[in-house]
């Protein structure tokens, strides 16, 4: 998976205004990303660098909405960042750490709705996360470009 990592660094942009772009990559520990990685190549009809680029982007969603914790922006992933997200949660042991390490060691809830709302929020969000300084993988954000699966709360996303 070391491939991986190399295509991630090549595609780093770099803004001379604002420096370097995060890439979430850096936070993660290779040996968790290369098992989250293969969990994604397991479970869906991805190679590892498709598997990669929805896992980064998982985790620059989930440090976003973190770092704005009781701001009710009303973030929300795409259809492809939140199977990123769903692969980071459902490692609880590693989540309870991501949270422990970025969240003040609060958890940061998943609390996804039945119905799509259709409010421009994935977008938005998208916007926010690179706000934030992480890298956006705009192509992974417009397949529901419109609408975001999960609920606007405060300490949840």
């Amino acid at each position: 998976m070391a491939d991986t990592a190399a295509a991630a660094a090549s595609r780093r942009a770099v803004d001379p205004a604002t420096g370097p772009v995060r890439c979430a990559r850096d936070v993660v520990p290779a040996d968790l990303w290369d098992k989250q990685v293969g969990l994604l190549m397991r479970d869906y009809p991805y190679d590892s660098v498709m598997a990669a680029r929805v896992l980064g982007q998982g985790y620059a969603y989930l440090l976003t909405a973190m770092n704005h914790r009781r701001e009710g922006l009303g973030l929300a992933p795409s259809k492809l960042v939140d199977i990123g997200v769903h692969t980071i949660i459902l490692d609880t042991v590693a989540y309870a750490e991501l949270c422990e390490k970025y969240n003040d060691g609060r958890f940061l809830h998943h609390v996804p709705k039945v119905d799509m709302k259709n409010d421009g929020s994935v977008i938005k969000t998208a916007h926010i996360v690179a706000a934030d300084g992480w890298e956006v993988d705009l192509p992974l954000w417009t397949d529901a470009a419109d609408c975001g699966p999960c609920h606007p709360g405060n300490d949840s996303h």
